[in-house]
């Protein structure tokens, strides 16, 4: 029998039921180690978290084994998503623009979600890739400090903000929102670290790889705004709820900034990494691939 003691604490939504990861490709079912006392879904998980991770820390149970594909998002139904642009100074500088005085917000629709080990329709047009650190939110916030952010978040996970630059920038004010919500456009994954686990939550290294090459590379450190103040920004305004996920920001390195810029292809394959968490994997075939259902 496998047990959580003493182990990074993730949790994993393995074929739509949530796990407690406890070794490579494996983990056990919470609904079931838990004698049912928690339930098979994920987003009921959240709505008792601190209650979950008190039974976690001693949990035990016949670990099962799974691969990639089954992974889904580790918050796969939030009732809000928030995504923060222009967040890292290196993205701001490639782009040409002024540091944002206040965070840039905008959202993703949660049917563009996928997870760990996903196939990604590429829409006509320019999509670009964007590495980003995901938290989900673990205990309702309403204004809450940035010295009490961090006791409000379940996780972190790994993002991909799949962006198809061509809608995302068309008309005056741009669509953001809908430019980034085509189908598979918001991976998370591979599991949800608890933020305890890490020696500094607020300094990860992040990263994605494109066919092999590395295109995106840097540390948390250097966000405009950081976790604990976006919660704290975002918190002033609306409620964030259990379950609820952010998109942090990404880095420099996106392909659109290129000369000559860089975009996504049929045939491509993106992985992207989060230090302490894992890596998420897309490969990306022709939009006619999906309309035909293959």
């Amino acid at each position: 029998r496998s047990g959580c003691k003493g182990a990074t604490l993730r949790i994993g939504n393995v074929r739509g039921r949530p796990w407690l990861i406890t070794g490579e490709a494996e983990g056990i079912d919470i609904h079931e180690a838990s004698g049912h006392r928690f339930g098979p879904d994920l987003p009921a998980l959240y709505e008792r978290w601190e209650e979950f991770t008190d039974w976690a820390s001693a949990a035990a149970g016949e670990p099962a084994g799974f691969t990639p594909a089954d992974l889904g998002a580790p918050s796969p139904n939030p009732r809000q998503v928030f995504a923060i642009g222009l967040n890292y100074y290196g993205h701001v500088q490639e782009a040409g623009l002024e540091v944002p005085t206040e965070p840039s917000v905008f959202t993703k629709y949660v049917s563009s979600f996928a997870g760990a080990d996903a196939q990604v329709a590429l829409p006509p047009g320019t999509v670009d890739w964007e590495v980003e650190i995901a938290v989900v939110i673990g205990r309702t916030a309403r204004h809450v400090a940035a010295g009490d952010a961090w006791s409000h978040v379940a996780g972190l996970t790994v993002g991909q903000d799949l962006s198809e630059r061509g809608l995302q920038l068309a008309g005056a004010p741009p669509q953001y929102s809908l430019g980034k919500s085509f189908p598979g456009f918001g991976p998370t994954g591979p599991y949800l670290v608890t933020p305890d686990e890490f020696a500094d939550p607020a300094d990860l290294e992040l990263g994605c790889v494109l066919n092999g090459e590395p295109v995106q590379k840097a540390r948390s450190t250097e966000m405009v705004f950081s976790v604990d103040v976006l919660i704290e920004k975002l918190s002033r305004v609306t409620t964030l709820l259990p379950g609820d996920v952010m998109f942090t920001g990404t880095p420099a390195g996106v392909g659109a900034v290129r000369t000559p810029p860089r975009f996504l292809a049929p045939g491509d394959e993106l992985v992207s990494y989060v230090e302490g968490i894992g890596s998420i994997r897309q490969t990306f075939l022709a939009a006619d691939a999906e309309r035909s259902g293959s």
